[in-house]
């Protein structure tokens, strides 16, 4: 088999496919969650904190004073901003926490479709009836 061909043979498989179709729909499901974190769960951490933005903490590594991160940045002095980082470990948590409540929910949906008994197509259920009432007639 040529490697064109084995090629070929494993980009049309489903599985390729199907996590072609994930990474899409991730891509775009991603932009919702950050949007629920940052514009609802997020003001919603600042309201209960009184207010607490870690974004302008920063550490200063030039000589200057700067009031704020942004005049730091705007001035190109170098800084280490803990501060977003910290809101970027806030973020991902709560994103992991939203995806992990979300997975948890479609597993127990799965389940419980798995778990429901299987109905007997209409077709199937009449030719049992149809084989019992010959048996029946037979004995």
């Amino acid at each position: 088999m040529s490697m064109m061909q084995e090629f070929k043979d494993f980009a049309i498989k489903g599985n390729v496919v199907d996590m072609g179709v994930g990474i899409v729909i991730g891509a775009a499901f991603t932009t919702i969650i950050t949007s629920l974190v940052k514009d609802i769960i997020n003001p919603i951490i600042g309201f209960l904190s009184g207010g607490v933005d870690f974004s302008n903490l920063f550490f200063n590594l030039g000589s200057e004073e700067y009031a704020s991160l942004s005049a730091a940045q705007e001035a190109g002095a170098p800084t280490i901003n803990y501060g977003l980082f910290i809101n970027a470990i806030i973020a991902f948590l709560l994103v992991a926490f939203v995806l992990f409540i979300i997975i948890k929910n479609v597993n127990k949906l799965k389940k419980a479709e798995e778990d429901a008994p299987e109905e007997t197509p209409r077709q199937e259920q009449l030719l049992e009836e149809i084989r019992d009432a010959l048996r029946a007639r037979s004995l």
